[in-house]
């Protein structure tokens, strides 16, 4: 979940954000369609302190003695997403055997051609927040209402936990073979917090910079066209087609945003739920 990106969200309720991405938003009072972008009356538009409410009923939201908010292991939102990783699981179980099937055949064999996307090494990508660090704690602090600058001091200082079970998902993926690269739109300032962060909630791969990328807008990569000016499609599956030249196959990306999925360069994708923003 990202940065510079991140300064664009589009900040919309919980019952709207997958129906928007298809073009149509059912509001259980009334209907907005494509056809009509901007609400005829205010039926159209769902009630904002209900949307909220809502995306707590479905966090399975806690508050702890001091006031803070977390999200439950027990609630809708963590069924849902242990439903998506077990789907995961099973396809990368099959996946990573088929991979390593080919590249090590490959390795036997002299044929002198350039080695095909099957005889690399298999790699999964994740973006971060809201794929592999949970949000929700943050959102409600700021009241869903997201700055750069209330998102620095709460990183500096303070780590999100892990998406339940996707530090689980990622070590185990590693430990059958797969690299793991983190993909997040989160600024390149926002580095030693973001992995310190991940370290520090469980995720036991390398977390070096060839392992973790940023988006640097003061100093683009080259292999981005679109440099400082990148959308959020541009610059994550720019910078997976890169991860592949490098010689890996992603064989599976994970987002919580369609942007994160969009552009290609992955052989599967899987998106986590999130109702909280909308990232183009």
């Amino acid at each position: 979940m990202p940065l510079p990106a991140l300064s664009r969200r589009a900040r919309i309720g919980a019952a709207t954000v997958t129906a928007l991405v298809a073009g149509t938003a059912v509001f259980g009072v009334g209907q907005a369609t494509a056809e009509h972008a901007v609400p005829r009356t205010d039926k159209e538009i769902p009630n904002l302190t209900l949307v909220q409410d809502r995306i707590k009923a479905y966090y399975g939201d806690t508050v702890t003695a001091d006031g803070e908010h977390y999200a439950s292991p027990h609630s809708n939102y963590a069924r849902q997403v242990r439903g998506i990783e077990a789907k995961a699981r099973a396809y990368l179980t099959r996946a990573l055997d088929r991979q390593h099937g080919h590249t090590a055949q490959a390795a036997g064999a002299k044929t002198g051609k350039p080695a095909g996307k099957h005889a690399k090494k298999p790699a999964i990508v994740l973006d971060m927040d809201d794929t592999t660090l949970l949000t929700y704690n943050y959102e409600l602090q700021v009241g869903f209402h997201y700055t750069e600058e209330t998102q620095d001091k709460y990183l500096e200082s303070t780590d999100m936990g892990a998406v339940f079970g996707m530090d689980r998902l990622v070590n185990w993926a590693h430990s059958q073979g797969a690299e793991v690269f983190f993909l997040t739109g989160r600024k390149e300032a926002q580095r030693d917090w973001s992995v310190r962060n991940l370290k520090n909630v469980g995720y036991g791969v390398p977390l070096d910079r060839s392992h973790v990328y940023l988006k640097n807008k003061e100093h683009p990569p080259a292999y981005l066209p679109c440099g400082a000016t990148c959308s959020t499609i541009e610059y994550k599956s720019g910078t997976r087609k890169h991860i592949e030249s490098l010689g890996y196959n992603i064989v599976a990306n994970f987002g919580d945003q369609y942007s994160d999925l969009s552009g290609g360069a992955s052989d599967r994708t899987f998106k986590l739920p999130n109702p909280m923003y909308y990232l183009p």
